[in-house]
């Protein structure tokens, strides 16, 4: 069989990148004459995906079919202070198109290159399916987020283009407004819209993308049939043009050792004292975290009355005014001033207060049972394919459709909270956080057990006949066929 290539587009984000490198391995181990390249943006939206990339590059089990490409950095506009977030990523990818396609032409340069497949970019990174289109092949949008809100995002574009519905104009603290949106069995309300969907700047630009979306020969979603049923299905009742490949959980789970800040790097033998499902696990993601004092105090006092064992990744928020500066770890002074005098002398014995944490090792040792999680859906699927079960507090993006999603239509989470906007004066209450800990942490409960019985199915995916080990077979078949 002739060897064929394919061209990867992620978003310059850690999460983003890991879950296409993550992919990009699953495809080349199971076809041997594909090989792939990477193109890696640069941007300061994540400084640590460089780092990762070397990390990857330096292992000695690093497959020669697995290439990286650094593109020239982007001319960091002096206006990007106050770029509009969702105009900066669009204007970093949009300048990347020159490069991309130089990039791609000197993959084709050689006699002897292995034939140009088609591309896949990320669900951030439509614009280039104008250079695949070009280059004459097909383009596969890879979509980081659940079935079903692909399907609400592809449907809220039908809305616009069908009904001209402007969701800017909605209610964000409407809760008695729902809309029925097939990808999901319950009607959704208003209050579960993710927060861009309220913003001008942001709608017109996820629906552009959205539409770019419906113009690709296929998405690829990070999730299984087994997990989202309801939502892989109606897409064969509203897409017929567009293949779904349903192709999760895609998570790196190779890794059980990582290097750990400073002051966490005691936290792994810390957890190996503590009782089997005794910690619950406190983490809102790269880019979580509480711009009100109140709000921190309020945690600490919830997990203090609730007298469990915790581990709590708290992030310092940062600079105002910046589109692309992300959250940092506090100093031990700073650490001492935003929580409640003495708390981290009256909860030694039962906790630890850390910063950036090693989510997936953490969640993959025995000692947890429980995570209060931002949504994020790659934490989602991680707390999944562990076995520990959400407690949802969403902060942005679409994590509240993801909560909603938990809670509501999948019954594998608890509820803190599935609207929570992370907006100047809104503070959760104490006694809110410390019932959906208990309710997390309840050794015996139907959702303990739902979610214990999804992380077998997870696992089960990806043996030999499995769901998403059925849906790469048809993906790389449909790729390389595709004239």
């Amino acid at each position: 069989m002739k060897k064929s290539q394919l061209v990867f587009v992620p978003c310059p984000g850690m999460g983003h990148v890991v879950s296409a490198v993550e992919f990009a391995r699953l495809l080349i181990n199971r076809h041997q004459h594909l090989s792939i390249t990477v193109l890696i943006i640069r941007a300061p939206i994540d400084p640590n995906v460089q780092a990762y990339i070397h990390s990857l590059t330096s292992s000695l089990s690093f497959s020669e079919r697995l290439q990286f490409t650094l593109l020239p950095p982007h001319p960091d506009p002096t206006n990007s202070q106050t770029l509009h977030p969702s105009s900066f990523l669009d204007s970093l990818v949009q300048t990347q198109k020159p490069n991309v396609r130089d990039a791609v032409s000197k993959l084709n340069s050689s006699p002897d290159s292995p034939r140009l497949a088609g591309f896949v970019v990320d669900m951030f990174c439509t614009t280039m399916i104008d250079v695949a289109t070009e280059f004459g092949v097909p383009s596969m949008v890879f979509f980081t987020s659940g079935a079903a809100f692909l399907g609400f995002k592809l449907h809220i574009h039908t809305l616009r283009e069908r009904d001209n519905v402007d969701t800017t104009e909605l209610n964000s603290n409407d809760s008695g407004t729902e809309f029925a949106i097939p990808s999901y069995e319950n009607p959704v309300p208003v209050s579960h819209f993710p927060t861009v969907m309220f913003d001008k700047e942001w709608t017109l630009r996820l629906l552009n993308h959205a539409s770019r979306m419906k113009k690709a020969k296929g998405i690829i979603v990070n999730t299984f049939e087994e997990l989202e049923p309801h939502a892989i299905h109606s897409f064969s009742r509203t897409k017929k043009d567009v293949a779904i490949y349903p192709m999760g959980p895609i998570l790196n789970v190779r890794d059980t050792k990582v290097t750990i800040t400073q002051r966490s790097d005691h936290v792994m033998e810390w957890l190996d004292d503590r009782p089997p499902s005794s910690v619950l696990f406190l983490c809102f993601g790269s880019d979580g975290y509480f711009d009100e004092q109140k709000q921190v105090r309020e945690i600490a006092r919830a997990l203090e009355r609730s007298g469990v064992h915790f581990l709590w990744s708290l992030r310092k928020p940062p600079p105002k005014g910046s589109a692309a500066a992300a959250p940092t770890d506090y100093s031990d002074s700073e650490l001492e001033e935003v929580l409640a005098e003495g708390f981290l002398e009256r909860t030694a014995e039962i906790g630890r207060v850390i910063g950036w944490a090693p989510q997936p090792q953490i969640l993959a040792h025995r000692a947890v049972g429980g995570f209060v999680s931002h949504c994020g859906w790659n934490s989602i699927l991680e707390s999944i394919y562990y076995g520990v079960p959400i407690a949802t507090w969403p902060l942005y993006s679409e994590q509240q459709l993801n909560a909603f999603e938990m809670v509501r239509e999948l019954k594998l989470g608890v509820e803190i909270c599935s609207d929570y906007r992370r907006v100047l004066g809104s503070v959760v209450s104490a006694e809110r956080i410390e019932k959906g800990i208990k309710q997390a942490m309840e050794r015996e409960s139907e959702v303990r057990k739902k979610v214990k019985h999804m992380s077998e199915l997870s696992k089960r995916a990806w043996m030999e006949g499995g769901s998403s080990y059925t849906h790469v077979g048809r993906f790389i078949h449909d790729i390389l066929n595709w004239e």
